[in-house]
């Protein structure tokens, strides 16, 4: 790795990307950077490629064309041995917390750590009960998935996710089944690690009050076009987007000033 490579503000970025399964094409040319220690949120409506992005981002689905370029490498141009140490940089909140049921929160945070790491016993004790409590769930960590509420359990999946110390996370529709409050609750989690460890969030969403609370920045993701339509903050696109299907995505449910 370039040593400048960590003085850019880029960590991430998407060059004409091209994505499709099979001979169903989903997105094309898509470009844009996630800046570092910042929140980027991928909106749009269903069907539009927010998923599908991101699978693509986090190793799951090969583009058929262009770049993605996690401090400056390419990651699907190089061999695996090379895409796992990139892969170490990331961790993933997936929609449904993907907790193992027969697991204890402490276990299912150390899972990363035995994987990845030659801590022992003790140490990757210590560290899972570490990241618990940043996540408010100091006390909890011999509970069982089945014991918590989906507030609670949505943020032991992101303590699992912090275990390795990413410096990219990847959330897919985080407050999915959650109601208003928790749905706060996370986003003010959210915006308190990106500040406190310099963590840089993608987020993919469709929930309007989240998208206010949590972007720095914003990529509107089109599924009649197939492209990225829009980037910006979202109440400058909101406002200001030449495009009016991008305001009207962000005009539901949210007052506009008749002044």
């Amino acid at each position: 790795m370039k040593e400048d490579s960590f003085k850019k503000p880029s960590i991430l970025e998407v060059e004409n990307l091209n994505l499709a399964y099979g001979e169903y094409q989903v997105l094309e040319k898509v470009s844009f950077s996630a800046k570092r220690g910042k929140c980027t949120v991928l909106m749009g409506g269903s069907g539009c490629g927010k998923s599908t992005l991101l699978k693509s981002m986090v190793g799951l689905l090969a583009p058929k064309g262009g770049r993605i370029l996690v401090d400056t490498i390419d990651l699907w141009a190089v061999d695996q041995e090379e895409k796992t140490s990139i892969l170490k940089k990331y961790g993933v909140l997936f929609q449904g917390g993907a907790l193992w049921g027969s697991m204890n929160l402490v276990e299912n945070v150390s899972l990363p750590l035995e994987t990845y790491t030659e801590l022992n016993e003790a140490e990757i004790n210590d560290l899972a009960r570490y990241k618990l409590n940043l996540v408010g769930l100091s006390g909890y960590g011999d509970f069982y998935p089945a014991q918590l509420s989906g507030g609670m359990k949505k943020r032991a999946g992101l303590a699992r996710a912090m275990a390795l110390d990413p410096d990219i996370l990847f959330l897919d529709e985080p407050s999915a089944g959650l109601d208003p409050i928790n749905s706060h609750r996370l986003d003010n989690l959210i915006n308190e690690l990106k500040v406190s460890l310099g963590i840089t969030f993608i987020v993919v969403t469709h929930e309007l009050p989240s998208i206010f609370d949590i972007a720095d920045d914003s990529i509107f993701l089109d599924g009649q076009t197939k492209t990225l339509l829009a980037q910006g903050l979202p109440s400058d696109l909101r406002e200001n987007s030449e495009h009016e299907r991008v305001r009207s995505f962000l005009r539901r449910g949210t007052p506009i000033s008749k002044n």
